[in-house]
């Protein structure tokens, strides 16, 4: 029997959004229902609300949750009613050309709920990449649901549901961060400075954390920065090369996503080092780079989506190392707030005054 919940809401582009009644359905074939017990405020969800993604109104707003499956549908195995899971927006297909090369972390097929969630006057709405966590409860692909190890703290694990896996896998998966490697990492909100915790897992020898905010980069140096530039005061590429003995880092991982922050990437690596530009860019942004400088430099330049990861094999493992002590996934929680607390979270998250807030159901 389908449930009434209440749910943030996005109505309009750039309206502030709204919390309102939700009608959530029995979990169909392959569906799950979640009860969410945490989610994360993402600049993906302010992306939504502003019109950034799409325009494909009403939005149910929330991503970066975690929770306990409370339903199944017909022919789901891989979760029970009683899991502890963390919902993620890469419910590989198995079945594309990425899944069958064995690169599922590109999968171009992946998985949503089919049924959907409506206002209480039947209006459809969109979840956000799919999930739409910002409510009491909500339906998925079952393959959204990753089980970990109850024992973490809801508020913490949710953030690997984008954020922080985006940041830790453009550290460690995509940029293939090494023991002894130099590291510098351009911009350190949540995403940036998750890519130094992933810098100093890895065993990263030296990670320079780069922005214009101190206190920004007062949290980096306590998730693992052995160096910190402020970028209004220095200039960027010549601090990390006397960082770096002269040469350059070996890994620069733009968390920023502009073009001048990706040339300052660029021009402050090693001979033969990595470019990972995490940070989204805008449609409209360009760079202009002589092609002789790019093979002058050798190396790669990548890009790193949702930090490369595949939940399955990913988040088990990061919730193992965070229950450690290895892992501080709590520093990343700055504040918990209710669900009414959203519009005023946005506000918090673009003046930079957190890392995450994040609602505890």
């Amino acid at each position: 029997m389908p449930q009434t919940v209440r749910g943030v809401i996005a109505p309009a582009r750039g309206e502030p959004v709204t919390v309102r009644e939700v009608t959530v359905p029995d979990p169909g074939p392959g569906e799950a229902l979640v009860q969410v017990q945490a989610c994360g405020v993402c600049h993906t969800d302010l992306h939504y609300r502003d019109g950034g993604i799409n325009d494909e109104f009403p939005f149910l707003l929330g991503h970066e949750a975690a929770g306990v499956v409370e339903a199944v549908g017909a022919g789901v195995e891989a979760v029970t009613p009683g899991d502890f899971v963390v919902l993620n927006w890469r419910a590989v297909c198995g079945s594309c050309r990425a899944c069958k090369r064995g690169r599922p972390w590109y999968c171009f097929n992946t998985h949503n709920a089919a049924q959907q969630m409506t206002l209480a006057d039947g209006t459809p709405l969109s979840p956000a990449l799919g999930i739409g966590a910002f409510a009491d409860k909500t339906l998925v692909h079952a393959g959204q649901c990753t089980k970990v190890d109850p024992a973490a703290s809801p508020a913490a694990a949710g953030l690997l549901g984008c954020g922080v896996m985006a940041g830790l896998g453009a550290a460690i998966n995509t940029a293939g961060v090494t023991r002894g490697d130099t590291v510098a990492v351009i911009g350190c909100g949540g995403v940036g400075n998750a890519a130094v915790a992933g810098a100093r897992l890895a065993g990263a020898a030296t990670i320079v954390a780069i922005d214009v905010d101190p206190k920004k980069l007062q949290w980096a140096t306590g998730l693992g920065a052995t160096h910190t530039v402020d970028a209004t005061r220095a200039d960027v590429v010549e601090s990390v090369r006397e960082l770096t003995g002269g040469f350059g880092a070996d890994v620069v991982i733009d968390a920023v996503g502009r073009p001048e922050t990706w040339l300052q990437a660029f021009h402050a690596r090693d001979l033969a080092g990595t470019v990972v530009l995490v940070g989204v860019p805008t449609p409209e942004m360009s760079v202009e780079l002589p092609l002789l400088d790019v093979f002058g430099h050798g190396g790669a330049l990548k890009s790193s989506w949702y930090g490369d990861c595949l939940p399955a094999r990913d988040f088990p493992m990061l919730i193992d190392l965070y229950l450690q002590g290895r892992l501080d996934l709590d520093a990343f929680v700055s504040e918990t707030i209710a669900l009414d607390d959203v519009e005023a979270a946005f506000d918090k998250m673009h003046r930079g005054e957190v890392l995450r807030s994040v609602v505890v159901f």
